[in-house]
């Protein structure tokens, strides 16, 4: 049992530990993801998602702080039971995921480690046994020596968690793990090779047949039947090949210029997933550094999911000298972690992105 205890000590605290930081290397991807949790038939919490960001931060560092409490032997009752109560609930929550096809990657490693709901559930529950392994042989988990220094590493990993929260909210993520990190040649990331598997769907359609419904299965084409159509539920029976950029596009009035602009050798995107959303000082920063760019040559545009109206109120309330495009809400958040943010790239190849705390540091 000591021994049994001693690897699941050291396995759980590694786990913890490695999960904890690739979160908090990008809390607000973390948040995104707790934001389709609680989001409506899901969890229906939406009352929380106001609150994602911050959850995020406090779950990641405790879940760090955690591990290095397992780890040191510090307070072990508080740290078994808290290990016990989050692995029951990440354990239900995943399965819920699962079964019921809510959320498609639960973010436990971030990007750096992409899961399917069912490979979630399962490291959930190997997790879940090796706890209480612990739990039922928390007499076996010894402190180590000096015990006097415990509760001062505690503290410090807790203010070095907090500053680096701090530090990549205020920046950008220290590593990015994303399809869009800098060197990638988007251009190349959306290609798909000659000959690549293609995806094949099923379509149950489901229709009121004389007072009884009927569902007739199809591979696309809407069936000939003297009914009263009610839904359609699309099933995914071979996975296609998808590049590793597959929902990027930059549109304007039903048109698509993606690979125009692209094709460009000196090119600034300004990121801005959500314009009502944006830090407004973010504007003032960028608008000094695009007026630069432009009078050097670069090609200077925003991309947003926002409408016009929108569009319209931010570039007369700052004066922005550059139209925008429409891209996917979702493309956006994944390019970078700021609203708004920089892209600087070279025929279709990220050379630099910048928060908007760091728009000076744009090398033009």
């Amino acid at each position: 049992m000591k021994i049994l205890v001693t690897f699941s000590r050291i396995f759980v605290a590694a786990l913890f530990l490695f999960s904890g930081f690739i979160k908090l290397n990008d809390p607000i991807g973390f948040s995104y993801k707790l934001q389709e949790y609680f989001g409506e038939g899901v969890l229906n919490l939406e009352f929380l998602i106001p609150f994602a960001l911050l959850i995020a931060v406090f779950l990641v560092v405790f879940e760090i702080i955690l591990g290095i409490t397992l780890i040191l032997g510090y307070l072990p009752k508080f740290t078994v039971w808290s290990l016990l109560l989050m692995i029951l609930f990440f354990t239900f929550l995943t399965f819920y995921s699962a079964y019921f096809n809510k959320v498609t990657d639960c973010g436990c490693f971030g990007d750096a480690l992409p899961l399917t709901p069912w490979e979630s559930f399962t490291k959930d529950i190997i997790l879940l046994v090796l706890i209480l392994v612990l739990f039922f042989g928390r007499k076996y988990i010894t402190p180590i020596t000096p015990v006097a220094l415990h509760k001062w590493i505690v503290f410090g990993a807790f203010t070095a968690c907090l500053g680096f929260a701090y530090y990549v909210l205020m920046h950008l993520p220290a590593f990015d793990f994303r399809a869009y990190k800098e060197g990638t040649d988007m251009l190349s990331g959306m290609e798909v090779p000659e000959g690549a598997a293609k995806a094949e769907f099923a379509y149950h359609w489901k229709f009121n047949v004389n007072g009884a419904e009927k569902i007739i299965t199809t591979g696309g084409n809407y069936p000939k039947v003297d009914g009263e159509f009610i839904s359609v539920e699309t099933e995914e029976l071979v996975e296609g090949y998808e590049p590793a950029i597959h929902d990027f596009s930059i549109e304007k009035n039903g048109k698509d210029y993606t690979v125009e602009l692209l094709k460009r050798e000196k090119l600034i995107f300004v990121v801005a997933y959500n314009l009502s959303k944006s830090e407004a000082e973010g504007f003032s920063a960028i608008k000094e550094i695009t007026d630069k760019a432009k009078s050097e040559g670069y090609s200077v545009i925003g991309l947003t999911a926002s409408g016009n109206k929108d569009i319209s109120l931010i570039r007369a309330k700052y004066n922005l000298d550059f139209y925008f495009f429409t891209t996917d809400e979702t493309a956006l958040k994944t390019i970078i972690r700021s609203n708004p943010g920089i892209v600087k790239l070279k025929y279709g190849t990220i050379l630099q992105k910048l928060h908007w705390n760091d728009a000076d540091k744009l090398a033009l």
